[in-house]
């Protein structure tokens, strides 16, 4: 029963087991995964809906290492063309390696589309910090960025690709049309936290309204707003795999969509596990940033 009291305790120590409590539901997934897999292709060996691991990795490997299409892979490379120190070069035997251009070139043109939307998003941090601080941007911008928010993106779809194409402004826009009005606002929410104390104290000894709004409200609020922009990358992606699946010729919504056709779960699955694991890495990698921002505020 010891367990069943710890689990509901706000004091339990967890120790050395919160490294390895977390594997338990990966495990506990993986195992359902490849028992109703296995349950269904014993009933029916053609099964395509829950395909065996060999068959996924059969499928990961075309998609890594064989050529495109149009017979080019994304990075050819031969062993003997790499420049290495003193003679090393003689004892390298040549042979070449290829990597497929499917996965890689989806990544690239989904990447690419998702670091520049991220870009535009982050001028939100700055928009919203004059909305919340100077009145008059307030009372221009705040009710309008409020409505525009409720506005679900996708509604706005067929207007975007009517204004800007079928190409990659089309999908760029779709993702900061759902986005940036959030930012802006949880922007404008955290620095309206600021006490009012701070920003008199600040005039008091001389700083100017831009040394207000730059170096005293800044600086508190940034690691909370980037930690709001973490949390939205997953709308983010959302919204990049809805425009790629309308329009686009390659990326990895893209390619889910197409591959969604013939029913290859071989190769579905893969990808979205590949698009899961990108995720959690720029998740963890914008944690980090925070945690080790000199502007942390430390409560």
């Amino acid at each position: 029963m010891w367990i069943f009291s710890d689990l509901f305790s706000i004091n339990a120590e967890l120790g050395h087991k919160k490294y390895f409590i977390p594997v338990v539901m990966f495990v506990l997934f993986i195992t359902a995964y490849f028992v109703i897999s296995g349950i269904r292709q014993k009933e029916n060996p053609q099964d395509k809906i829950a395909p065996t691991f060999s068959t996924m990795v059969e499928a990961t490997r075309i998609v890594l290492f064989e050529p495109d299409r149009n017979g080019e892979y994304f990075l050819e490379l031969n062993t003997k063309e790499i420049e290495l120190p003193w003679n090393l070069q003689n004892y390298v035997l040549e042979y070449n390696i290829h990597f497929g251009g499917i996965l890689f070139t989806d990544t690239l043109a989904s990447g690419r589309r998702f670091i520049i939307s991220l870009i535009v998003i982050s001028f939100g941090i700055l928009f919203g910090l004059h909305v919340g601080l100077l009145p008059y941007f307030e009372a221009i911008f705040y009710q309008f960025t409020v409505f525009f928010n409720k506005i679900p993106a996708l509604v706005l779809l067929p207007i975007i690709f009517i204004l800007f194409g079928l190409d990659e402004l089309s999908k760029i826009a779709l993702i900061v049309i759902g986005v940036l009005p959030a930012i802006v606002l949880d922007t404008y929410l955290r620095a309206k936290e600021i006490p009012r104390e701070q920003i008199v104290k600040g005039f008091t000894i001389g700083a100017t309204d831009f040394e207000i709004v730059y170096r005293i409200v800044l600086p508190q609020i940034f690691p909370k707003v980037l930690n709001t922009i973490r949390l939205n990358f997953l709308p983010m992606a959302l919204l990049l795999i809805a425009g790629e699946s309308l329009a686009a010729s390659e990326g990895l919504g893209y390619r889910i969509f197409v591959l969604r056709r013939y029913i290859a779960m071989e190769t579905i699955i893969p990808y979205a596990i590949w698009i899961s694991i990108l995720l959690f890495l720029a998740d963890r990698f914008v944690t980090m940033i925070i945690r080790k921002s000199i502007w942390l505020d430390k409560e």
